[in-house]
């Protein structure tokens, strides 16, 4: 019997009995997961620019990208959206292919702001009225229903130096770091020159203690912003590691989750240019170039989620920068993404106004985290009710059609 076969006769068995365990889920001969966590909250409005809103510009005047057809201006999605341009080499050509969309108003519906609390209710993928259990992850619970019974081929690994929460359960997964942690510190050689022009005067020491609460001020800003990533890789050098996931993920596994930190842009974010469209730069060319060593075939079974703990402030603070917010832009990339997504922004969206902000700070949350994720669970794998309610219960599933 072919495996194919065996998966439909077990997609149309009774479940267990006695034990209560579901039987093996009808998986996608060859389909991938791979769900990228970009740890310390990316700036979306950066990323996925709401050009058709004034608002937008009126609330950034440092750091909005520009309209489309303006210098530096953002790539033109549609009427009402545009793309960094630090992507037009790497996401932009898969957009164009709709081999990639968005999904914009996308996150959870926990409301701390806590990178670390946040971050681990969405590992999790547990209910927000009840207590947690940090043994249980949904992307292992994922492999737990699609790897039950008789089946047992399936492969989750982490590209993490430890396991990460996504990852606990009781279904085995491995984790393997292919990258170390490269981190800046401040660059002080404008507080050099500027107190070596008052040195020996009577205002030296005024520079110099002034100097010294700037850097404990910047220090303690540098700190969380350090521990917002939770020791994940930083986007710097990713294509590499990415092409490395994909060879291992083309060959052997079958989920993957990888973290990349340094997106907690409180200061300096920059605009079309600066620290965060470096980020952008080197995480695009790390997804197309994960797509590029996939190839051709597993790429089409192979859908990628990038998500992140939460969204930031749509106006921008005092330090060029945005603080912590709540509705995110997720990003989903494939080679068999349907024709109703790719090469579009999906999901429920509304107008951008200082009256649709939430808490007149904040992107809403129209498309709630585990509803995405298990409409896109049941598309790729045709996971039952019962079989989905094992990985988020209590969820109704919004279907997207992204596959």
């Amino acid at each position: 019997m072919q495996r194919r076969d065996l998966l439909k006769l077990i997609a149309a068995a009774p479940f267990a009995g006695a034990a209560g365990q579901l039987m093996a889920a009808p998986a996608a001969e060859g389909a991938k997961l791979l769900v990228v966590f970009l740890r310390g909250a990316y700036d979306c409005s950066s990323l996925l620019v709401p050009t058709g809103s004034d608002f937008y510009y009126a609330s950034r005047p440092n750091i909005a990208i520009a309209r489309p057809g303006q210098p530096n201006g953002a790539l033109p999605l549609d009427g009402n959206w545009g793309l960094h341009p630090a992507l037009a080499q790497s996401v932009m050509p898969l957009f164009q292919q709709k081999q990639a969309s968005f999904i914009a108003f996308a996150g959870t519906d926990d409301l701390t702001r806590s990178h670390f609390e946040t971050q681990d209710s969405i590992e999790l993928g547990q209910a927000l009225d009840k207590r947690r259990d940090y043994r249980s992850g949904f992307l292992n619970r994922l492999a737990g229903v699609l790897g039950a019974g008789p089946v047992t081929d399936v492969s989750p690994i982490a590209f993490t130096d430890q396991l990460p929460i996504s990852l606990r359960g009781t279904a085995k997964a491995a984790n393997m770091a292919l990258a170390g942690n490269a981190r800046s510190g401040i660059d002080a050689r404008q507080s050099q020159v500027i107190a070596a022009m008052y040195r020996n005067t009577s205002l030296a020491q005024p520079v110099a203690e002034g100097f010294q609460v700037r850097d404990e001020v910047m220090r303690a800003v540098q700190a969380e912003m350090d521990a917002a990533s939770r020791n994940a890789m930083t986007a710097k050098g990713f294509e590499l590691v990415a092409r490395r996931m994909a060879l291992l993920m083309r060959e052997r596994y079958d989920l993957g989750f990888v973290d990349v930190g340094g997106w907690d842009t409180h200061v300096g974010q920059g605009a079309a240019t600066g620290y965060l469209a470096n980020r952008f730069e080197e995480l695009g060319r790390g997804v197309a170039g994960f797509a590029q060593e996939m190839g051709d075939d597993a790429w089409r079974q192979t859908v990628v989620v990038v998500i992140s703990e939460f969204g930031r402030t749509f106006r921008e603070n005092g330090n060029r920068g945005t603080d912590h917010g709540h509705g995110s832009v997720y990003w989903v990339l494939g080679g068999g993404l349907s024709a109703q997504a790719g090469g579009r922004v999906v999901g429920e969206q509304q107008a951008l106004t200082q009256a649709t902000l939430f808490q007149n700070r904040d992107y809403p949350v129209l498309n709630e985290y585990r509803a995405v994720f298990g409409g896109l669970f049941q598309r790729m794998y045709g996971l039952s009710p019962a079989q989905l309610a094992r990985v988020f219960d209590g969820v109704a599933p919004k279907d997207l059609q992204l596959v």
